[in-house]
C-alpha cells in the first residue's frame, strides 16, 4: 500500500508511525510545507484516555512522551483579586517541538519518507498515484478545499481575538486570569509545559481588541503590552512570540470526512476551541481510529467508512462542549458580578464535561465551599434548595416541564390527566405543570389537547389541584394557557405529528396567512376585533385557572403557537401596530400578558415560554430573546421559560446535551430576571451543575419524567439526600431506598489446577 500524508503536524505525523509499524511493507511519504523546527504554538496539552491509547498502540513513542512531560492537577481562578484553586484534576503536557521531534525520530526509525520544506503535489494527483490520501493539512486544509463539493465543510468564524505566546517560567497550575480593563474584559489561559516553560493565551472579544487599539500595533507592541496587563501573574516576566499573530478562532465542521481514497484527519476534519485543550488530542485520536479501521477492515473503502462512523459522534459531543466553553469565554463579562466562588465554578463546569458531582470527586473541599457560599445547607445538593417567586416558594428546583398527552375529549381533563400529573406531583417535583391548556375550541393544536374555556373543564382542573395539594403537599401545579395558532387543527402526535386532520378541520388564525408547512392549513390573518376576542378569551382561561386553584400560571409564547407567531419576524409580516420592529411584534403577547395579570391574584407567579432561537436564518436570536426577555419582566413576569425552535418547519436545531441551557443563561445574566432551563436536561448532576453555577434558577425535564415519574424521589435517594427538599408521600416512604439487585459476581476460584 502507497500512503500519501499531507500535513506534518502531530496527527499526521502518528498517522505515518502507526500504519508503518503496523505493516512495515506500507510505502508512506508525509509532506509538510515548513521545516523540521519550525512550529506554531507552545505546550500541548494531552488527556490520560489519549496517552493511554498512545501506550497501547506504540509504547516506544508513549515512552519517550512520558520522559518531557511535565504534570500538575490544580487550576487557579483569579476574580477581582481573588485566587481559588481547584485540585484533582491530572493535566500532562510537553512542547509542541518536543511532540514533533519525538514523533520524527520515531518515523524515521520505522522507514517513513518525511518530506519537509515540500508542498504536497496537487491532490488529484496524490490519489491516483497512492492507494490512501491522509489529508492532515490543519484548518485552511487545501486538501478539503480542492473537494468542498464532497466534503461540505462549514466554517464559523467566532467573536473573541486570541494570541498564542509563551512566557520563561512554569506556572504552578492551569492558570485563569482575568482583567477588567477600561475598554473592557480580557483573559489569559496559562499552563506549564516544561520544567522552565509556559503557554500563554490572551484572548478578549473583538470590538475590545479594537477599543484598546490592539489592531494598530504590531505584534511585538501587542505582546509587550499583554505582558503590562497580566504583569502580577506573569511575575514581570516577558512574553515570547512563535511565529504568533493575533487571530479568530475558527469552528470547521465537515458533513463527510471521506472521498474514494481521500480521508480527512484532524483540524482538516474539525475543530474544537483552545479552552478545553483538544485539537491535539483529538488529532492523535483520529490517526489511532483511523489505523485500527485500516487493520480491521477489508478494503480501504470499508475502512474510511468504519473509522468515519467511529469517529464522528465523538468528535461532534468535544465540539460541543468546546463551543460551550468558547461562548462562555465569549460572554465572560456576564458573570463578573457572581460570587467568587460561584464564578470559579461556573468556569470550571462551562463546557458541561466537568459537573458538579464529577469535581466533587475531584476536590470535595472546593465544591463544598462553593455550596457554602451558595446557601446549601449541609449535606444538601444545590437542587433541594427552595425557590421563591412571589408568595410561591417551591421546596426544590425542579420541574415538570408542560408535555402535551392528547388524551382530552372536547377540551375535558379527565382520569388519564389526574393519574399524570398526580403520579407526577407525587414523584417529588417541586413545580409540576400542565400541559399547554388551550383558551378556546379552535385554539387546540389536536381535538386531543385540554382547554379551559368551558366551567366544566375548570371543575375537571379543579379535581387535579385538589389531589396534588392534598396528597403531595409541598409540590405545586402550574398551568401553562395558550392557543395553537396556525399549528392548529392537526392529528394526534402518534398519528402524524403537525400533519392536518383528514376531516373535522377548524379554521386557524394567526399573525400573518403562513402556513406552518405546505400541506398546512393556511390561516387568517387576525384582524382588530379578533385580537379583542382573542385576548378576552385568555383573561377568562385565566379566571377560570385562579378558581381552579392552580399556584402558578405560564404562557405559552414560544414554538411556533400563536403569541409566538407574532414574536417572530419569519411568521409577522403585518404591516399594522402589530407588526415590522421587534417593540411592535411584542405589542400583542404584552396585551395579552398584562390582561391575564390584572385578573391573575397578585400573590401567585406568573412565568413566560419563549422561544430564544428559531434556529433559522432571518429568525429570532439570542439577541432578540434577551429583549422579548426584558420586556416581558419589565411587565411583571415573574421568570422566563427559556426554550427554543418549533416556530418554522424549515429549522435546524443544534441538539446536545442542555442544549439550550445557553440561551436561558444569557437571559437571567443579561436581564436579571429568574430562569427555568429546558431541554435535553437528565440527570440530576446536572440540574445540580446548572444551579450552582447560577447559569438558571430552575431546571425542567420532560422525558426523564415520562420514563419515571418518580424522577426527583430517586434523585435524592441515589444522592443519599433526606431533607426538606423533598419528601416521599406517607405510602412510599418504604419504597426510599433502592431495591437490592441479583448478585452479579461469581465466586471467585480457590486453587488453579495445572495439567
Amino acid at each position: 500500500m502507497r500512503v500519501a500524508i499531507v500535513g506534518g503536524g502531530p496527527g499526521g505525523l502518528y498517522a505515518a508511525a502507526l500504519l508503518k509499524r503496523l505493516d512495515p511493507a506500507r510505502e508512506i511519504t508525509v509532506w509538510e510545507r515548513n521545516a523540521p523546527d519550525d512550529t506554531f504554538g507552545f505546550g500541548v496539552v494531552l488527556s490520560d484516555e489519549t496517552l493511554g491509547g498512545i501506550e497501547h498502540a506504540d509504547p516506544q513513542v508513549y515512552a519517550a512522551l512520558q520522559r518531557h512531560f511535565t504534570r500538575w492537577d490544580d487550576i487557579d481562578i483569579t476574580h477581582r483579586g481573588t485566587r481559588h484553586t481547584s485540585g484533582g484534576h491530572g493535566f500532562a503536557a510537553l512542547g509542541r517541538k518536543r511532540l514533533l521531534e519525538i514523533l520524527h525520530n520515531r518515523c524515521r526509525a520505522l522507514g517513513v519518507d518525511l518530506r519537509f520544506d515540500s508542498e504536497a503535489p496537487y491532490p488529484a494527483w496524490l490519489a491516483e498515484t497512492h492507494d490512501l490520501v491522509i489529508a492532515a493539512d490543519g484548518v485552511h486544509s487545501t486538501t478539503r478545499e480542492a473537494y468542498a463539493h464532497v466534503f461540505r465543510p462549514h466554517v464559523t468564524t467566532h467573536h473573541c481575538r486570541y494570541i498564542w505566546l509563551a512566557t520563561d517560567f512554569p506556572f504552578e497550575a492551569f492558570r485563569f486570569e482575568i482583567a477588567e480593563t477600561e475598554h473592557g474584559v480580557m483573559q489569559l489561559h496559562g499552563y506549564p509545559y516544561a520544567p522552565d516553560a509556559s503557554t500563554v493565551i490572551i484572548e478578549m472579544r473583538e470590538e475590545v481588541w479594537r477599543a484598546a487599539g490592539f489592531a494598530d500595533l504590531d505584534v511585538p507592541d501587542s505582546i509587550e503590552r499583554c505582558a503590562k496587563i497580566f504583569a502580577d501573574p506573569l511575575r514581570g516576566h516577558p512574553l515570547h512570540s512563535n511565529k504568533s499573530a493575533w487571530t479568530t478562532f475558527r469552528t470547521v465542521v465537515n458533513e463527510h470526512w471521506s472521498h474514494e481514497n481521500i480521508v480527512l484527519l484532524g483540524d482538516a476534519a474539525h475543530t474544537a476551541h483552545f479552552s478545553i485543550g483538544s485539537g491535539t488530542k483529538l488529532a492523535v485520536e483520529d490517526a489511532l481510529a483511523l489505523a485500527a479501521c485500516l487493520e480491521e477492515q477489508p478494503s480501504v473503502e470499508r475502512a474510511l467508512a468504519a473509522y468515519e462512523e467511529e469517529r464522528k459522534p465523538v468528535v461532534a459531543s468535544t465540539q460541543r462542549a468546546a463551543r460551550a466553553s468558547l461562548e462562555w469565554f465569549e460572554n465572560l463579562g456576564l458573570y463578573l458580578g457572581q460570587p467568587p466562588r460561584q464564578f470559579a465554578f461556573n468556569l470550571l463546569t462551562r463546557s458541561r464535561r466537568v459537573t458538579h458531582d464529577n469535581l466533587r470527586l475531584r476536590d470535595a473541599r472546593f465544591t463544598e465551599s462553593v455550596e457554602r457560599e451558595f446557601g446549601c445547607p449541609p449535606g444538601t445538593p444545590p437542587m433541594f434548595t427552595p425557590f421563591r417567586l412571589r408568595d410561591l416558594t417551591l421546596r426544590n428546583r425542579v420541574v415538570v416541564s408542560p408535555m402535551d398527552m392528547y388524551s382530552a375529549v372536547d377540551g375535558l381533563p379527565g382520569d388519564f390527566h389526574l393519574v399524570h400529573l398526580g403520579a407526577r406531583a407525587l414523584g417529588g417535583a417541586g413545580l409540576v405543570m400542565t400541559e399547554m391548556v388551550c383558551v378556546s375550541a379552535e385554539g387546540r393544536i389536536t381535538p386531543g389537547c385540554t382547554g379551559l374555556y368551558t366551567g366544566e373543564q375548570a371543575e375537571g382542573w379543579r379535581r387535579i389541584t385538589d389531589f396534588v395539594h392534598a396528597q403531595a403537599p409541598g409540590t405545586a401545579i402550574g398551568v401553562q394557557l395558550g392557543h395553537s395558532g396556525r399549528k392548529g387543527s392537526t392529528k394526534l402526535m402518534w398519528e402524524g405529528i403537525d400533519e392536518p386532520l383528514p376531516d373535522g378541520n377548524w379554521p386557524l388564525v394567526a399573525a400573518s396567512p403562513i402556513p406552518y408547512r405546505p400541506d398546512s392549513q393556511t390561516p387568517s390573518e387576525l384582524t382588530r376585533d379578533q385580537l379583542n376576542d382573542l385576548r378576552e378569551q385568555f383573561t377568562s382561561a385565566a379566571w377560570r385557572a385562579a378558581r381552579a386553584g392552580f399556584d402558578l400560571l405560564e404562557l405559552h409564547c414560544a414554538h411556533g403557537y400563536l403569541l409566538s407567531g407574532f414574536l417572530s419576524p419569519l411568521t409577522n409580516h403585518r404591516t399594522d401596530a402589530y407588526g415590522g420592529s421587534l417593540d411592535k411584534r411584542l405589542r400583542f403577547p404584552l396585551e395579552v400578558f398584562d390582561a391575564i395579570r390584572g385578573v391573575w391574584p397578585e400573590e401567585r407567579p406568573m412565568t413566560v415560554r419563549i422561544s430564544a432561537t428559531d434556529w433559522a436564518e432571518g429568525g429570532t436570536g439570542a439577541e432578540d430573546a434577551v429583549e422579548i426577555a426584558r420586556a416581558f419582566a419589565a411587565h411583571g413576569a415573574d421568570a422566563i421559560d427559556v426554550s427554543t425552535g418549533q416556530v418554522v418547519a424549515e429549522e435546524r436545531p443544534e441538539y446536545g446535551r442542555s442544549y439550550q441551557t445557553p440561551y436561558a443563561d444569557r437571559i437571567r445574566n443579561t436581564v436579571g430576571v429568574p430562569v427555568i432551563a429546558v431541554g435535553a436536561i437528565s440527570s440530576w448532576d446536572d440540574v445540580n451543575s446548572l444551579i450552582l453555577a447560577g447559569r438558571t434558577d430552575l431546571c425542567a425535564l420532560a422525558r426523564p419524567h415520562l420514563y419515571d415519574p418518580h424522577w426527583t424521589l430517586h434523585a435524592a435517594a441515589e444522592q443519599s439526600y433526606d431533607g426538606l427538599g423533598v419528601t416521599w408521600p406517607a405510602p412510599y416512604r418504604a419504597g426510599s431506598r433502592r431495591p437490592q439487585t441479583g448478585r452479579t459476581d461469581a465466586p471467585k476460584p480457590r486453587l488453579t489446577l495445572e495439567t
